[in-house]
C-alpha cells in the first residue's frame, strides 16, 4: 500500500487537512472553519483516483488528534465526519 501523508494548513479562521498519496498528484481534503474554540468539519473530499484506501478516515483521525493536542471542539457538519463520530464513542468529549 502506498504511504499516505497528512498535512495541516491553517489560515486564520479556516483551513484544511490534506492527504498526499505517494506516487499520486491527487490530494484528499478535509476542510474546516473555526468559530471560537470550535472547528466545523465542513467537507471531506477524496478524489476517486485515490479512493478506497481509508484516506477520509485518516483525515478525520488527524483532525481528532489536533483537537486533543490543541484543545478545540469539533462540529461534524460533514456527513462523513458525523458517521466517524458515531463509530468512535471515545471521541464524544470532542464533539461540539
Amino acid at each position: 500500500m502506498e504511504a499516505v501523508t497528512i498535512t495541516s494548513h491553517e489560515h486564520g479562521d479556516h483551513g484544511e487537512y490534506r492527504a498526499h498519496v505517494e506516487g499520486s498528484t491527487f490530494v484528499g481534503r478535509l476542510t474546516w472553519t473555526q468559530s471560537g474554540s470550535v472547528r466545523a468539519a465542513e467537507h471531506t473530499l477524496v478524489p476517486e483516483e485515490i479512493g478506497g484506501r481509508g484516506i477520509a478516515g485518516k483525515l478525520v483521525d488527524a483532525m481528532v488528534a489536533d483537537a486533543r493536542a490543541k484543545g478545540f471542539g469539533i462540529h461534524p457538519a460533514c456527513s462523513y465526519v458525523e458517521k466517524a463520530f458515531e463509530k468512535h464513542p471515545e471521541w464524544a468529549d470532542l464533539k461540539a
